[in-house]
């Protein structure tokens, strides 16, 4: 009887213990393993800051690689600047040698007739009437470039058109009027070129009445 008793007091102790070691592994209360422990325990300040350090060189250098990009960027504008400065320099002086060659060639033939004028055995009546052909010839050449001769004798003195040279007595031409041309004026269109020089009339018995 004692045995039996005895028995039953092991029995019921082993089954407490089996009973306590499936609480104490029940899943309620299991560890979460130690790479999710790891994960979840909160970072120490050293862990920060090397995170901190390990990500500010990298934006350093995204930095430095957006200024030397800009810079890259910027020495090409500077480039093509200048050779688009250098490329109308050089288109600027080829328009102007294009102009200056064909004004040239124009007058060329009035060069050629001067020279033959010299040349020339004649009277003097002859030779006059070659150079007043030239003179023709050259202002042919300046209309079709429509260069004008700037009027004078008889017209009003214009101090924007005209040089005046002196003044000289004359009743016959109003006051103030051009009397005398001294040098021929041309303007190129509406642009003056050189003024004409004159003489302007003193008209005293216009200014008396």
């Amino acid at each position: 009887m004692l045995k039996q008793e005895i028995d039953v007091a092991d029995e019921e102790a082993e089954d407490m213990k089996v009973r306590r070691q499936q609480t104490e592994m029940d899943p309620a209360t299991e560890l979460p393993p130690p790479d999710e422990a790891n994960l979840a325990s909160p970072a120490g300040p050293d862990a920060q800051v090397e995170g901190q350090e390990a990500a500010a060189p990298s934006e350093l250098e995204q930095l430095k690689a957006e200024r030397d990009q800009l810079l890259d960027r910027l020495a090409r504008l500077q480039a093509e600047f200048d050779n688009a400065r250098k490329r109308a320099d050089r288109e600027r002086s080829e328009q102007r040698d294009y102009v200056t060659g064909n004004v040239v060639e124009q007058f060329l033939p009035v060069l050629d007739n001067f020279d033959l004028a010299l040349k020339a055995q004649g009277s003097e009546e002859k030779l006059r009437s070659g150079v007043s052909l030239i003179v023709k010839q050259m202002e042919e050449v300046l209309n079709k470039m429509q260069v004008a001769v700037i009027p004078t004798v008889g017209e009003a003195f214009d101090p924007r058109i005209h040089e005046a040279l002196g003044t000289v007595e004359r009743e016959d031409i109003p006051d103030q009027h051009v009397a005398e041309e001294v040098r021929r004026g041309y303007r190129l269109r509406d642009r003056l070129i050189r003024p004409a020089l004159v003489r302007v009339a003193h008209n005293a018995k216009q200014v008396n009445e």
